[in-house]
């Protein structure tokens, strides 16, 4: 039989795909056109033989021509790879593997590219020829072979790099066993590039350790260690991140070597090559993270700390210093405005939001590591740290000539760095710092300005714990007329530094703002008259904050007529379509949680915006063209968020808006949105309905019963344990108010909650406290059908019930707990020591009524057990627990 034909390529198609890849790199080309015509060409079956025969073998053509065809190939191949005819995966293959040593380094680098794709299709197994010609490259002494194996085993190791650790059928050995050795001796080629990339190569194995790089560990770190001082910047950068990968997750492999690798460290934190002193700069927060001993680091601090701080001071070249001249007249660019992420609403849950970056564009720099890891230091040193720091600050506070601003601004910025972790030591003289720091807000130069900002919002907390010693109140006025006085700055960094400032300041501050209401609306009305979007945005979540921070104190007309108007009309002016909806609509869900009734009269137009913005999304899903916008769940997501806003601050006064809408079915739909968010924010609004209107729920009840439930089985907890957290709650709110309708879903819900809360491990806080509560109140509506199964699970509900503040939710879950040990008291008597550390955990129930089922419960046990009985299950408990089961007079 003969031998099956070598595929050629056809002249005139070569031809043809050559001068269209010519006008795909030319950059005056029609684009669009040409990749049309690319998407036809690959529909041949044969197109990428082509591709590769123009990267292999196209000699007379350019190289960068050559390149477009590999990078093509490589796009190509992730999605044809699998469904072509195997004569040509078998070609493509062969082309590929005498090109890994081309001479010219761009064709040797695409080449690398390409196989590291295909590679991850069809792994060792499906490829043993690839292994055999690196292995080949790799030990033939020639330098553009050995070059080129390295590019394609580096590339493979980046993606993949777990496959070269697998036994393979055909092959004694796993391929970075055979690998590793050779990789290792390229730690000494006299060649830049091997050291480079076989360093590379092994550090990408860091975390996975095979077997092959742990038995070589020991000639690993000498490599290191010779490497230390490597006149390339890339090499000394490798060897940097191998020492704060192996410290993240292997400190034991290091713990011997601790001292040298510090001083290598050291040295190398100090690097003429910035990047390579940023990358040494990840260690010390590293090591201080993963708990290693502080000891080892301690006689470090006294020449770690100043590379610190000299590191903090401004690069002549960072960004910041040309965003520092933009006044507020210059307009903002697109890029400018950083995307933003809205956090679903979140029943239960108090994370808050810790956003201690004081530079505006987020770029990871030697300065802001460097002052990250000052920070983590002062955490872990506390004030030990003082001694070292403050006659630096000092030093750099005292030059006061215009050239040395930088150094002053290092010294600010240094203040708020250790402002949590060396409070104890600087608390005593807080009143100095600060009546230094206020000063500087007026400073000529607008970074001074900035960090003075961020640096007093550091110390924020510290400075309302103070308002009550001599002159805290007069310190604490002056901070906040400082700010306010910032935020209408003429410098759009110093405006958004004072805001984001003035938020942190709102938080802690609370009803200690309240006398100055005022004045603060004031001040953010004016700066809502002049900013640009970019800082819009902060302004409004510093509006919402204060509403956050002074709730119903906001709801007088005289603060009504400040900041309403220009609101409303903004959010008049503002289409469907913008984004720039998303900061407002938080910010007036804030509002109407504050004001309460008192939003009644924004509450019509706003109600109905919010059913109108999730209306013609839902449509633009569908049909984009006729909802004449982009879909872009966001809007559904801060509607549905405002709309809980607005039943929260209205209560029941939302039932006429409800009744007139469509908002029960738009609802019912967004339960069922695919997207976890807007699952999230439909179910708090299912919740937050169910507690203030039930009746308009009422006609697809078991509909929004059957959906909650549904997100409470163990696949969906664990895909999204935030939309598990809110369907809990909001079935738990519907079972109050709809009482025995919630019968047919109670035995399903009961049994995913009994899950949750028997196997809490992993689980978050809030969820394990809503199951509980939920347990409580399906017991308490449905005791006849929930008690016949609490054997099961009345010791982990238990314990659950007692990590839950006192509050009313609590209430409800105890009478469940009431009504189902009234209904089956045998059932739970193996269970009794459980209830009794349960009732101990309340502080005091307010409740008279469950106070008394509390105390009859308990008594009741004790009479049925007789007086040895009951002192037997005493004896199990701990003292202060008996002590607390004194007050139910057992």
């Amino acid at each position: 039989m003969a031998a099956p034909a070598i595929w050629q390529p056809q002249e005139q198609g070569l031809h043809e795909i050559c001068t269209l890849l010519e006008a795909h790199i030319s950059p005056n080309s029609d684009q669009a056109r040409i990749w049309q015509q690319l998407q036809q060409y690959s529909q041949f079956p044969d197109f990428n033989n082509y591709l590769v025969f123009i990267l292999a073998r196209g000699e007379g053509k350019s190289i960068e021509v050559r390149q477009a065809a590999g990078l093509l190939l490589k796009n190509n191949l992730r999605t044809t790879f699998s469904s072509m005819p195997p004569p040509f995966q078998h070609y493509v293959k062969s082309e590929l593997l005498p090109c890994i040593g081309a001479t010219n380094r761009a064709i040797r680098s695409t080449v690398g590219t390409v196989i590291s794709v295909l590679f991850q299709i069809v792994r060792v197994a499906g490829w043993i020829e690839l292994f055999q010609a690196l292995h080949k490259c790799l030990d033939s002494n020639d330098l553009d072979h050995m070059e080129g194996a390295m590019d394609a085993i580096y590339k493979i190791c980046e993606d993949v790099p777990e496959e070269l650790d697998v036994d393979v059928p055909g092959l004694s050995e796993r391929p970075i066993n055979v690998f590793m050795p050779r990789i290792l001796q390229f730690f000494q080629s006299p060649h830049a590039a091997l050291r480079k990339l076989s360093l590379g190569c092994v550090n990408q194995y860091i975390v996975v350790m095979p077997s092959a790089l742990y038995m070589s560990m020991d000639q690993y770190i000498q490599g290191l260690f010779n490497l230390a001082k490597d006149p390339l910047a890339d090499v000394r950068k490798l060897v940097c991140s191998a020492w704060v990968q192996l410290i993240e997750v292997r400190p034991s492999i290091l713990e011997p070597h601790l001292k040298n690798v510090t001083e290598l460290i050291l040295q190398a934190n100090k690097d003429s090559d910035d990047e390579v002193a940023l990358e040494a700069c990840e260690f010390w927060s590293a090591y201080c993270d993963v708990s290693m001993p502080p000891e080892s680091l301690r006689e470090f601090l006294p020449r770690l700390i100043p590379t610190l701080l000299s590191n903090m001071v401004y690069a002549d070249d960072d960004e910041s210093l040309d965003d520092a001249e933009e006044d507020e007249s210059f307009p903002d660019r697109d890029q400018d405005l950083k995307p933003r992420f809205h956090a679903s609403r979140l029943h239960g849950s108090e994370t808050g939001d810790d956003d201690d970056d004081d530079d505006a564009v987020n770029v990871w720099n030697l300065r802001k590591c460097s002052a990250a890891g000052l920070d983590v230091l002062s955490n872990v040193f506390g004030d030990s740290i003082l001694p070292t720091l403050m006659p630096l600050i000092e030093q750099n506070l005292a030059r006061t000539d215009d050239d040395s601003w930088k150094e002053r601004e290092t010294a600010v910025l240094c203040l708020g760095a250790i402002a949590e972790g060396c409070i104890s030591g600087l608390y005593p003289h807080l009143p100095q710092i600060v009546a230094f720091l206020i000063p500087l807000l007026d400073d000529k130069f607008p970074l001074i300005r900035s960090i003075t900002c961020w640096t007093l919002s550091r110390y924020s907390k510290f400075i309302v714990q103070s308002i009550d010693h001599p002159n805290g109140r007069e310190q604490f006025d002056k901070i906040l007329m400082g700010l306010l006085r910032r935020i209408l700055d003429t410098n759009k960094r110093v405006q958004e530094a004072a805001c984001s400032a003035f938020a942190t300041l709102e938080e802690e501050a609370s009803e200690e703002l309240v006398p100055h209401l005022e004045v603060i609306l004031q001040h953010l009305m004016c700066a809502y008259g002049k900013y640009q979007r970019r800082n819009l945005r902060i302004l409004y979540d510093a509006l919402g904050t204060l509403a956050d921070a002074v709730g119903a104190e906001l709801n007088q007309a005289k603060y009504l007529d400040i900041f309403m108007p220009p609101l409303i009309t903004k959010w008049q002016q503002l289409s469907n379509s913008d984004k720039d909806l998303f900061p407002l609509l938080e910010c007036f869900t804030s509002i109407a949680q504050a004001l309460g009734p008192g939003f009644a009269q924004f509450a019509e137009p706003v109600f109905q915006r919010c059913i109108n913005l999730i209306q013609s999304q839902q449509l633009a899903k569908i049909d984009p063209t006729a909802a004449g916008l982009v879909y872009d769940r966001e809007f559904i997501v801060c509607s549905l968020d405002l709309l809980s806003g607005l039943a929260e601050g209205l209560g029941a006064g939302i039932e006429s808006l409800v009744a007139q809408s469509s908002l029960r079915d738009l609802l019912l739909q967004c339960c069922m949105d695919e997207a976890a968010d807007v699952r999230q924010s439909a179910l708090a609004l299912l919740g937050d309905l169910s507690r203030v209107c039930p009746i308009h729920l009422h006609p697809r009840l078991q509909e929004f019963l059957t959906v909650a439930a549904k997100q409470l089985n163990p696949q969906s907890v664990k895909d999204a344990v935030s939309v598990a957290n809110n369907a809990c709650w909001a079935i738990g709110e519907l079972a109050i108010k709809i009482g025995k309708e919630i019968a047919p879903v109670v035995i399903t819900v009961v049994s995913c909650l009994v899950r949750i809360v028997k196997s809490p491990e992993g689980l978050n806080k809030s969820l394990i406290e809503n199951s509980a509560i939920t347990l409580g109140r399906l017991s308490w509506v449905c005791p006849d059908i929930v008690a016949p199964h609490m054997e099961h699970f009345m010791q982990a509900w238990c314990n659950a019930l007692c990590m839950i503040r006192d509050d009313f939710e609590k209430e409800d879950a105890f009478h469940g707990l009431c009504a189902m040990v009234a209904a089956n008291p045998t059932g739970a008597a193996g269970s009794l020591a459980y209830i009794c550390q349960a009732c101990a955990s309340w502080t005091e129930i307010k409740s008279e009524g469950l106070h008394n089922e509390v105390c009859q419960i308990l008594n009741g046990y004790k009479q049925l057990l007789g007086n040895g009985g009951w002192e037997q299950c005493m004896a199990t408990l701990q003292p202060d627990v008996v002590q607390k089961l004194a007050r139910y007079g057992v």
